[in-house]
């Protein structure tokens, strides 16, 4: 008899975690979706509340959680500065007591177990692109520490009971994605000027405009994780995942006119702290090991955001 497996997402609610129990249940597979639903939204995952083979369930990852599954995708955990900031000493608390209960929860039902990080934990790059062996280049007390260092902080929690523990573990650096079901106030780049544009508000572009950032369009990441997920156990990261074609933010925002037809002029503001100036992927690592890379191009993906944003904010 074939046994499905079951599969635990923290922060299953959220923007990319709703799309990942999708593809999860697409493929097969009974899909326990957790969320304590602080930055996302019960609407991201209601559609799916009809198949028998998806569960939701309140909990805060912060809290010790007792359940049986197979393998764990941990995203849980505010990802934009605004949310992040909001309650610094919670996002520290999330990224690393999160991390230390759905370890232990791994070890106890023996489950292999995958981290999602972030590009963050490379601060301001003084490399570029950033390769996975690159340290990083964190200010550990600066604004944007709690998620920063948190997130290294579970990497090092993660890499330890693998080798304190022989635990199954993955570790996915998550570059800049977007799409459908972001949060449309988050602050993040592409939904601030996606909304700016919609509403014929000025596009505030930070600095002068010049600073880099490569976006990738959330189905692809998802593929990504999964690839990850479902690969040799001896591959255990960390791995880049995220998109290497670079784009200034002044091309973004021009790119986001254009496709909404908006007449929004473009104003500057002082670039906040810690901003990084370039983040760039080298995703070397995930072409050879997962056969994976982003399909979607910038303007494909865009319209799809457009389009979702277009629906959530009616006409004046």
């Amino acid at each position: 008899m074939h046994i499905r497996k079951r599969i635990l997402v923290t922060g299953g609610a959220g923007f990319i975690g709703s799309h990942l129990c999708e593809a999860l249940l697409d493929r097969g597979y009974e899909v326990l979706c957790i969320d304590n639903f602080y930055t996302s939204a019960r609407a991201n995952v209601e559609h799916l509340l009809s198949n028998s083979r998806f569960e939701l369930m309140r909990h805060d990852v912060t809290f010790p959680l007792y359940v049986e599954v197979d393998e764990i995708y941990n995203l849980a955990c505010p990802a934009s500065p605004i949310h992040y900031q909001r309650d610094p000493v919670q996002t520290t608390k999330t990224s690393v007591h999160g991390a230390i209960n759905m370890l232990g929860l791994a070890k106890r039902v023996r489950a292999k177990i995958l981290q999602a990080s972030t590009s963050e934990v490379y601060g301001d790059p003084e490399i570029h692109p950033q390769s996975e062996e690159y340290w990083g280049n964190v200010n550990p007390i600066g604004t944007r520490a709690c998620y920063d260092e948190g997130k290294r902080c579970a990497e090092t929690l993660f890499f330890d009971y693998n080798r304190q523990h022989d635990l199954r573990i993955k570790v996915a650096r998550i570059f800049n994605t977007y799409g459908p079901r972001m949060h449309p106030n988050d602050g993040r780049v592409v939904s601030n000027f996606i909304m700016q544009a919609l509403k014929g508000a000025p596009i505030t572009l930070y600095g002068d405009g010049s600073q880099t950032r490569s976006f990738c369009y959330v189905d692809d990441l998802v593929d990504g994780l999964i690839r990850l997920m479902e690969s040799a156990d001896t591959l255990i990261g960390p791995i880049n995942l995220g998109n290497p074609v670079e784009f200034t933010i002044r091309e973004l925002a021009q790119k986001v006119v254009a496709l909404t037809g908006s007449t929004s002029a473009i104003e500057m503001r002082p670039l906040p702290q810690d901003d990084p100036k370039q983040r760039q992927p080298d995703i070397t690592k995930a072409r050879t090991h997962l056969q994976w890379k982003p399909k979607v191009p910038l303007e494909q993906g865009l319209l799809k955001t457009i389009e979702y944003f277009t629906a959530l904010t009616p006409p004046d």
